[in-house]
């Protein structure tokens, strides 16, 4: 479709008109389709189990090269000392390029897969900042509050295996030690990148 561009110009058209027109051109009501609402967000099925990898079901896995954080989008692959990762029931797995954006999504889990409920949730896992080994998130220390940017270059929540090294790291950057308990929604929303990733 053409409009001419002093169409375009004019301060009463918008690209939300245009796209209006487009979607009528195509037969479509336009009564149907909400245009400020951006609430459709595709997100990759969770990776499945593979019997023949050899590995317990439920235990942590390595973080697939092509896998994407259902919360924010980003490659969790290319973040390995923060990353984490949730294991459903049935072996599946969803991966997270950091702690914040894995109690985002366990505080919410229908809104970035339908597929799941949180009762769907086996095990989670986080990333020791220091040594790298995978911790059930559930028995992990995190620092709040400190001054080493995450992923998103901006707070997060490193994650220690003991609260001896997560104290150590506080006192070195600053912040607070906190456990899974302790991930409120409140403080979650504080730390959220998300707010515009709507699903």
């Amino acid at each position: 479709m053409h409009l001419p561009s002093g169409l375009l110009s004019s301060g009463g058209i918008t690209i939300a008109f245009a796209t209006s027109l487009l979607l009528l051109a195509d037969g479509q009501p336009a009564h149907d389709v909400d245009l400020t609402d951006n609430a459709l967000c595709i997100v990759a099925p969770a990776t499945p189990y593979e019997p023949a990898s050899g590995q317990p079901m439920f235990a942590p896995r390595p973080v697939p090269a092509d896998a994407r954080c259902p919360v924010c989008g980003m490659y969790p692959v290319r973040y390995p000392r923060w990353a984490a990762q949730v294991i459903f029931k049935d072996g599946a797995a969803h991966f997270f390029d950091s702690p914040v954006d894995l109690f985002d999504f366990l505080r919410k889990v229908e809104r970035y897969d339908r597929r799941y409920t949180r009762a769907d949730v086996a095990v989670s896992y986080v990333r020791d900042l220091a040594g790298g080994q995978w911790i059930e998130a559930g028995q992990a220390f995190f620092v709040h509050g400190s001054e080493v940017a995450g992923p998103m270059r901006n707070a997060d929540l490193p994650a220690f295996a003991s609260r001896n090294a997560a104290d150590a790291f506080a006192r070195r950057h600053r912040g607070i030690v906190l456990t899974a308990s302790d991930m409120t929604a409140p403080l979650l929303a504080s730390l959220s990148r998300n707010g515009r990733h709507r699903h």
